[in-house]
């Protein structure tokens, strides 16, 4: 099975090209809510989360998403030994799906693609890009955040410039409807690569 990687920062249109994607019926597997799903159903990362943040992270039993946010938000060590323990879960868990696909290609969506280091998971990647004034507006409209909270965000994430040097693909989003072509465009490319692939 081909897998395909779909990057951006906040506010870039991740989401809104894996969904256009989904509509011509490619699975996507978006690693953000499943990484989520994991932290609260994988008993073996909740033990390990619990080991290295403590108890009161699942209090009642159930993961404290806040609690947890605030431990890694400012402390780089947390969020590093945080991600060394999500990330291969995750990965294993994306694998596992995609051999349950079918189709002729899978989409791995993830914010962090190269960061996580899933990129090799995936085939081929296409970072989607925005300008930044965009972004901020989407995301505030989309999150209710104030700007200097985005800003923050977007600050701490990679740069489009690093986002283009790694990807193998780009696309660029300012309007849906010119998305819709872009993303025809690279399903059509990507059908031929996965049937040469077979």
């Amino acid at each position: 099975m081909m897998k395909v990687g779909i990057t951006g920062g906040i506010g870039s249109g991740k989401s809104t090209v894996c969904r256009l994607f989904a509509q011509r019926c490619i699975a996507v597997y978006d690693s953000d809510s499943e990484a989520k799903r994991l932290m609260s159903d994988d008993a073996d990362l909740r033990s390990a989360v619990i080991a290295r943040f403590g108890a009161d992270t699942y209090p009642d039993g159930r993961l404290d998403r806040a609690r947890l946010a605030a431990c890694v938000f400012s402390d780089a060590r947390a969020l590093a030994d945080l991600n060394a323990l999500v990330h291969p879960v995750v990965i294993r868990d994306f694998e596992a799906w995609a051999e349950r696909q079918e189709g002729p290609y899978v989409i791995l969506e993830s914010a962090i693609l190269f960061e996580a280091g899933l990129q090799g998971s995936v085939d081929r990647s296409i970072a989607v890009l925005a300008p930044v004034e965009l972004r901020i507006q989407r995301a505030c409209r989309r999150d209710g955040c104030d700007e200097a909270r985005i800003r923050e965000r977007i600050a701490a994430q990679m740069t489009d410039d690093d986002l283009c040097r790694l990807a193998d693909y780009t696309m660029v989003n300012i309007l849906e409807t010119d998305l819709e072509p872009s993303v025809a465009y690279f399903d059509g490319l990507f059908r031929q690569q996965a049937a040469a692939k077979r």
